[in-house]
Parts: structure tokens; sequence; C-alpha cells
């Protein structure tokens, strides 16, 4: 197998491309505890964890998930969620999830998706404010599970993913992000519980088939006024700064702190840690939180703490390197887990890695035409037609 590389790229994307007319002919099989998807590897079930904290005596509990339903691995998908593959046992699973306090209620199970700029300290009681409110109400129980939150603490990371409802500081207020782009609507941060609230709410009554909010503008614009006119919102002017999406880089490595302390920033490939992985984090004792950007932070450790947590994590695959080759590709499931897969992408893909080759950019395999899991920004794409075959682009 040959790694040609375009040194050009087509074209930078800033942010998440979406689709405008989607098919919405069949229905939302998006997997979450208590609907498992269907692989070829097993069911995968997925929990949500709200702006991706996590403490540390939930990933002992999250270990014991992996090794007594799964197969002992834990994926951070693109959504910032947490997925188990090759469950076996599908009621097995969404009892233990439900029993340790993960699965808060059972209609809003697959809604909750909710990503966040990992280094905030001010978002955090945000979005258990904003999860607390929509647990709270019935009608937005009904949204598709392809639903997005997102906050963004003002340098635009967030709002690249398009999330279909959403918040980016701007100054001393909050800015409403609806179907991916800035509304004029801005409130205090008092306000973003219950103005998503009404957004959501307003969107399910009114979205027909619809499942993202960009697939139907008049709602959406339906959905901005009806927050307008109700809080009576400021709205953003010529003059207001206009907040960009950005592609950040994974935060990785050693961060130093105002007070004092230390936060690592690991990498994870192809977005995988074991449940070692998770034990040695509930050892550790730290407050993490998990990002849809593959990466896994644990904030507020002593400097010898966190020297101590790089010795034994970085030989158990975690990255703390920010040149680390495997930091520049990624892969979606590929064979054997996935039967749309026509090869093992994330076998090819460790093989680019270690095959030495200089690689100067953003490089993502896909098994298939769908492209799952493919970066925001430029990248070289491998898409597979057949076992270790590909058709390559830049895009």
């Amino acid at each position: 197998m040959t790694y040609p590389f375009d040194q050009e790229s087509q074209s930078c994307a800033s942010s998440a491309v979406l689709i405008d007319n989607p098919d919405r002919s069949r229905g939302d099989i998006c997997p979450g505890t208590l609907k498992l998807h269907q692989a070829e590897d097993g069911a995968v079930g997925r929990v949500r964890f709200p702006g991706g904290k996590i403490s540390a005596q939930q990933w002992a509990i999250i270990a014991d998930i992996a090794e007594e339903f799964g197969d002992k691995t834990i994926h951070i998908t693109t959504r910032g969620n947490m997925q188990f593959r090759g469950v076996k046992d599908e009621l097995g699973f969404a009892d233990k999830v439900s029993a340790e306090g993960l699965l808060p209620s059972r209609a809003h199970d697959k809604i909750r998706n909710m990503i966040a700029s990992p280094l905030s300290r001010e978002l955090q009681p945000i979005i258990e404010e904003v999860d607390r409110t929509l647990l709270s109400d019935d009608i937005v129980a009904g949204l598709s599970g392809r639903t997005l939150f997102g906050f963004d603490a003002g340098d635009g990371t967030i709002l690249a993913h398009r999330p279909d409802f959403g918040v980016i500081k701007n100054g001393e207020f909050w800015q409403l992000i609806l179907g991916g782009e800035l509304t004029t609507v801005l409130m205090n941060k008092e306000d973003i519980p219950q103005v998503l609230l009404h957004a959501t709410r307003t969107w399910q009554l009114n979205r027909g088939q619809s499942w993202r909010v960009h697939e139907n503008q008049p709602v959406r614009t339906q959905v901005e006024e009806s927050v307008a006119e109700t809080f009576a919102t400021r709205r953003a002017t010529a003059e207001t700064p206009v907040p960009t999406p950005a592609i950040g880089e994974r935060v990785i490595g050693w961060i130093n702190n105002a007070d004092g302390t230390v936060t690592l920033g690991g990498g994870l490939r192809f977005g995988f840690l074991t449940s070692q992985v998770a034990r040695v984090l509930n050892a550790v004792g730290a407050q993490t939180t998990i990002s849809p950007g593959a990466s896994l932070v644990i904030h507020d450790l002593k400097a010898e703490e966190a020297e101590a947590v790089v010795k034994v994590l970085a030989p158990m695959g975690i990255i703390f390197d920010v040149d680390s080759p495997w930091l520049k590709v990624t892969a979606c499931t590929g064979l054997p887990g996935c039967a749309k897969s026509h090869t093992n992408t994330q076998l090819d893909a460790t093989n680019l890695v270690t095959s030495g080759k200089d690689i100067n950019m953003l490089v993502h395999f896909s098994g298939c035409d769908r492209r799952c899991g493919h970066p925001l920004g430029a990248h070289t794409e491998y898409v597979a037609t057949g076992d270790g075959e590909y058709e390559v682009n830049n895009r």
C-alpha cells in the first residue's frame, strides 16, 4: 500500500460541513444507553457526559462497564460522548448505566449531546444547569438524537462544530448559536438555560421531519425571533464583534495554571482508551474532561503528580507529545466492527504512522464514502474502495 501526499490543499474548511437536505426517510439510529446500534462486533452503546466532565469516581464505573459488558475499550466520539463496543448483554448494560446514575432520564437518553471548550472553568456550571433544565421538560425529550449543543468560551473552536443550539462568549454577553450559525441574540449568563430551553421547545414543536436546525431555515428564523421577543434580548449590531469558527488544536501536553497547578492534555489514538487507563484516572483522583477532539484533559494536578501521571499513562498509549505523528492521523471504525467498511481502516492508518513517512497535514481513513469521523479542517482523505485500496483526495 502506498501513501501519496499532496502538499496543496484544495480547500481549507473552517468549520464542520453540514448537508442541507439529508435523507430523513429512515429512522434515527443514533445509539444510546437504552437503544443500542447493532454492529459487526456486537452492539454499540453510548453514554452522555454533558460538557465532557467526568469525575474520578465515575472512571471506576466506566471501567466496570467496559469490562463487564463491552470489549474493555472506551471510545470518545466526535460529539464528546462515550461509546462502548461489543456489548452482548444490552439489558444488563442499560441497567448498569442507570443504576450508577449515568442515565438521569430515560426519555432524554439520546439528546444530551453537549460539547464545550475543555479548559474553561466558567462553562461547566452553565452546562449543568442547562442539562437540569432540559431534563425537566417533556417536549424536548422528542428531539432527534443527532441534536448537538455547544458551549464556546469565545475562541470559536466549539462554534466550528456547528452545533444546533449553543452559546459563545462575546465580550460581557453570550451570543446564541442556532443551526451552526451565530444569531443576533445576546444574553446574560444567567439567562442561558431558559433561552436554550425556549429555543429547543420552539424547534421541537415546529421542526416537522427535520432532525437538525440547519435543515429548516424558516423554523430556525422562527426560533430566533421567538427567543428575542420572549426574552427581550439585546441584539448584535454592526459594531458588535463577530466571533469566528476556528479549527483548534487538541489540548495536548503540559499546561501551567495561574494557581500553580498543572493541567495535562492527552491525545487518544483513534479516540480510544482502555479500561486500564480508566482505572488509573480513578486512582489519580482529579477532575477530567473528554473533548470532541479525541483528547482527555486532566485538571489541576500538582507538578509532581502530573509528572507521575505522564510516566504511567504515556506507556499505556495516551499521547502527551504535541509533535506525535499519531495526532495527525484519524480513522473511522472500519473492519471488523463496521459492515459498511471495505477495509480495516485503523490498521491501515497504523501502518502509515509506523511507516516513518513524513505526514505534513491531517490524514483521515474512511472505510466507505460516508466518511464518518472526518476532521473539521483541511486534511488528506483516504476513502476505501476495497481491501487496502483507497481513493485519495485533499479536502
